[in-house]
């Protein structure tokens, strides 16, 4: 083996800099009178004296160096898959018997769909909604009724929102909507609040936006000069009923495909159903 060196001295210390293969030593004589603090001191000066020197090189050759091994590498590991966000899906009604199973509530009728179908419970009372919690799939999903009444449902949805930090593109709200044929659905990623009260109080009190998923359920507009406000308190007669049935099973779909596939794939179910044909 050969090997050739140069060496720079100075007065307080000697640097040795040999190049072997690519690896640069130095070595550094101490005086016995420089402290621990002097030390460091002059090893930086003579750091920096070194590299303002001429590249210093060194050669070596050996005969008998077997080649560098190559690294093993270590097999990739998956990541681990996010936790689903959860999803709020509220429906717009009044509580109390005496608007049960009219048409301004069947927002309420589709939370009770969802909760039935999916095993999830809705006797607690929180945040002014009858509440519940469950899953659909693997994603976990609140429900909720407000009881503040249709025109103060922001109170409610808005808490909620707040409280658990949901994202907007993550709350779904249905409601009724007198302008759709009835019985029939219509899916939307956000929207106004078209008039409808319910939905005008839940934009008041997601400080004004209106991004956030709605599905909406068709009730048809009032016959003759009916008063919309008496039309929407109106029960449904036995051939609604059976055609609101199917609409709502059709919504438990579109909330499922929603869920765990995504927005597209939900709307163009929505799109592509058929009425029931009586």
């Amino acid at each position: 083996m050969k090997l050739a060196c140069a060496i720079s001295s100075s007065a307080s210390s000697a640097t040795v800099l040999c190049r072997r293969g690519v690896r640069l030593f130095s070595s550094f004589s101490i005086p016995k009178t420089l402290n621990s603090s002097s030390y460091w001191r002059s090893w930086m000066s003579n750091t920096a004296a070194t590299n303002s020197l001429h590249q210093i090189s060194c050669s070596m050759s050996t005969s008998t160096s077997p080649p560098p091994s190559p690294a093993l590498s270590e097999p990739p590991q998956e990541k681990p898959k996010p936790k689903p966000q959860p999803w709020l899906i509220v429906g717009l009604g009044n509580p109390g018997k005496r608007y049960a199973g009219t048409r301004h509530n069947v927002g309420f009728e589709m939370i009770d769909t969802i909760a039935d179908a999916e095993g999830i419970s809705m006797g607690s009372v929180s945040f002014k909604a009858q509440f519940g919690k469950g899953f659909i799939g693997d994603v976990p999903i609140m429900l909720a009724k407000p009881q503040t009444f249709m025109n103060a449902s922001g109170e409610s949805v808005g808490a909620i929102v707040s409280y658990y930090k949901i994202p907007l593109k993550q709350v779904l709200v249905v409601f009724d909507d007198l302008d759709l044929p009835f019985a029939k659905l219509r899916l939307l990623p956000k929207g106004g609040h078209g008039g409808h009260n319910g939905m005008r109080s839940i934009m008041n009190h997601l400080k004004g936006s209106r991004d956030f998923p709605r599905l909406r359920i068709g009730i048809g507009r009032p016959p003759g000069k009916m008063d919309p406000a008496s039309f929407v308190l109106r029960a449904f007669n036995r051939q609604e009923r059976e055609e609101l049935d199917f609409t709502l099973h059709n919504g438990l779909e579109a909330v499922r495909i929603l869920v765990l596939e995504g927005f597209d794939k939900s709307a163009t179910f929505v799109n592509s159903a058929k009425p029931l044909t009586v």
